[in-house]
This record gives structure tokens, C-alpha cells and sequence, in this order.
């Protein structure tokens, strides 16, 4: 499903943030990605879903090698890949229903499909009630939520999280999770990256540990191991 070989990324600044990176994880996987902060871990997950390039070595995704991909295919490539933020990146102007179509009329399918994936998914999130509301009349937790409906209502066969609980409160935080993990459970390859202590911990998955651009430790149901 996803594989980096040799892959090093160096910033123009000169920090290097990927050391040459090997990793393999496969299809229906739920992997953490963890490390101290400026440990590369963002640099790693941006990598992904090519926001950005690697300085060298090759990253295969679905047999598509993201080093090569013209920067023109990159909105094909990320049809099959949801993206999850930590700032949730809605727009403010759409309801929950419009922000969460909008990933599928961008694809151009047909108005019924659409209506029907965009209620689907907005009910596996707990969200269907709110559909006509805006952004700025739900809370944190409720945002990201949307944010996740968004990222899964085509499909895609992998979704990449950026630290999607670092904006919100325990309780909420475990609202996330749960979702998630159905998601995962569905059979979607899911990569996180997290602060989260409690939830690795609590949360079994595979744990993949950065420092210095460098993969240190990958344990299946491993711990966090850090301080937070």
C-alpha cells in the first residue's frame, strides 16, 4: 500500500528532515506516527499526500511513485488518499452538507450519488442532523468531525491525519478516535500523527517513532514513549 525506500528530504534552510527513511506499511493498517516536535514527523506525513517532495529516494502509494508524480496529478492522487488537519481547513462560507460535497463535485458524479454518499457518511460521524449549519455554529470537535467526513466520502483507500485531536479537549478527543477506528475497521489504511500520549497507549495500533528524520522504533501495539 504505502513504501518509502531511501527517502531524505532536505529543507533549503539546510535541516534535513527525512534521513533515509525506509518504512513499509500495508494495505488496512492503523499506524501513529510519533517523535518530539521538529523530529520530522509533519515533513513525513506531508510527504504522503505530496504537499511535499522528497529530496530523493521513492515513496509508493497504490503503485504510484510520489517522487515522479507531475505536480498536475497530484489532485488525481489525493482522490484516493483523505486528508485530515489539525486547524480542520473548512470552508467558512459552506454548510456542513456543501463543505463535505464539495470533495465529491470536484470529481464531477452525478447530484443523486452525491447527496446520497455526503448523508451516509455525515451519519457515520454522528453529524447528519446538522447538515445545513455552518462551521462557525459547531464546536471544535463537531469541525472535525466534518473534516473527517470530508476526507472519506469518496472512498479513499488511505487517510492521513495531522495531529487531528491536538486542537480539542480529552472527552472529544476519544469521540475522534472512535471514529477512526470504525473507519479503520471498514477496511481504510489510516496514518496519524500525534502528541497523544493516552490515546497510543489506550489505543493499540502500530507505532512508528521519529527523531531527527530518522525511523528510531516500529512496534505493532507499541506505546508512545515519550513524555507529554
Amino acid at each position: 500500500m504505502i513504501e518509502m525506500k531511501d527517502v531524505f528530504k532536505k529543507y533549503p534552510n539546510g535541516v534535513v528532515a527525512a534521513n533515509g527513511i525506509d518504512v513499509s506499511i500495508k494495505a488496512g493498517e492503523f499506524v501513529y506516527v510519533v517523535g518530539p516536535s521538529g523530529a520530522g514527523k509533519s515533513t513525513f506525513i506531508k510527504m504522503m499526500y505530496r504537499e511535499e517532495k522528497p529530496s530523493s529516494g521513492t515513496i509508493m502509494i497504490n503503485g504510484i511513485n510520489l517522487a515522479k508524480l507531475k505536480t498536475s496529478k497530484v489532485p488525481l492522487l489525493r482522490r484516493n488518499i483523505g486528508v485530515v488537519f489539525q486547524d480542520f481547513k473548512l470552508l467558512p462560507t459552506l454548510t456542513v452538507y456543501e463543505n463535505v460535497a464539495f470533495a465529491l463535485e470536484v470529481t464531477e458524479e452525478q447530484p443523486k450519488y452525491i447527496k446520497k454518499q455526503v448523508m451516509e457518511t455525515l451519519d457515520l460521524v454522528n453529524l447528519k442532523h446538522k447538515a445545513r449549519m455552518l462551521p462557525t455554529e459547531l464546536s471544535g470537535g463537531e469541525q472535525q468531525r466534518v473534516s473527517i467526513a470530508r476526507s472519506i466520502v469518496n472512498s479513499p483507500k488511505v487517510v492521513i491525519a495531522d495531529e487531528p485531536t491536538g486542537n480539542l479537549d480529552p472527552e472529544t478527543s476519544w469521540e475522534i478516535m472512535n471514529i477512526f477506528d470504525e473507519i479503520n475497521t471498514r477496511g481504510t489504511t489510516v496514518l496519524m500523527a500525534t502528541h497523544n500520549k493516552d490515546i497510543v497507549n489506550k489505543i493499540k495500533h502500530r507505532v512508528i517513532a521519529i527523531e531527527g528524520g530518522r525511523i528510531v522504533r516500529d512496534e505493532q501495539r507499541g506505546e508512545y514513549g515519550y513524555e507529554s
